[in-house]
Formats: C-alpha cells, sequence, structure tokens
C-alpha cells in the first residue's frame, strides 16, 4: 500500500505571520491536528497540536502573543505519494513525528498521519495478505 491510498487531501495551510493562537482555531474549526506553515507562499514548517501544546505550557505569554515561527516544526519533512506506507512510517520513527506532508516536487497533495496507518491497518493487513497469496501460487 502506498502512501496516496492513505493520505489525506485535507491540508491546511497557514501563514508563519499568524499567530499560535489563530493557527490553533483554524485547526479546530477545520477538524485537524496540523497545519502546513508557509511563509511568502512556500512552505516552511508544520504547527501540530502537540507543538502548540508544548509552545503554550513553556511560554509565559499567551497564545495569541506567541509567534507561530516559535512553535512550528521546521524544517519541514515531507514523503512522496508513490513511497510504501511501511517507508512512511519508518521515515516518521526516524525522524520523531506523526505527520508527514505529502509532496510531488514542489506540489504539496496532502499529509499521512500516524491515525491514517491506525484506521487503514485493516486494508494493510489484506493488502498483505493478498501479496502472501499470490506469492504462494
Amino acid at each position: 500500500m502506498f502512501v496516496r491510498d492513505l493520505m489525506s487531501t485535507d491540508l491546511v495551510v497557514v501563514d508563519v505571520e499568524t499567530s499560535l493562537a489563530e493557527a490553533a482555531r483554524t485547526m479546530v474549526s477545520a477538524g485537524v491536528g496540523s497545519a502546513l506553515v508557509t511563509r511568502d507562499g512556500t512552505p516552511t514548517g508544520i504547527v501540530t497540536e502537540t507543538d502548540a501544546l508544548a509552545a503554550g505550557a513553556s511560554a509565559d505569554e499567551p497564545f495569541e502573543d506567541i509567534p507561530l515561527e516559535a512553535a512550528m516544526s521546521s524544517p519541514l519533512e515531507t514523503v512522496q505519494p508513490d513511497v510504501t506506507v511501511r517507508a512512511a512510517v519508518q521515515r516518521m520513527e526516524d525522524v520523531g513525528v506523526k505527520k508527514l506532508p505529502v509532496a510531488d516536487g514542489v506540489d504539496f497533495l496532502g499529509i499521512v498521519t500516524m491515525t491514517d496507518v491506525v484506521l487503514g491497518y485493516h486494508d494493510i493487513l489484506r493488502e498483505a495478505h493478498d501479496l502472501e497469496a499470490r506469492r504462494e501460487d
């Protein structure tokens, strides 16, 4: 199974000049756990629920006053849509993230998360069994 089979195409994007509070409101409104952060239209990082909580817990100021750049993860780790889910999960483990934006060159197509992998587990397992059965034939 490939990343393109599991990824979500609902990619939320916020500008780096956005406050952490506004980015959090945007993510909550969209029902997602992360937002791609851009500078002058170019992807530069990602902010996740965990990033927001960590920044809020360590700052001695309101979310509205915390610059998004202080909370976001950068440089941006990405994965291509034709990478296997297994390779994407290994990449997440290697770099210590739970979400990977999916890019084809400079075009961002979506995002794949550990939640996507868990929710797609039965499909992944079925595909593995089908491959094993074909190998035995």
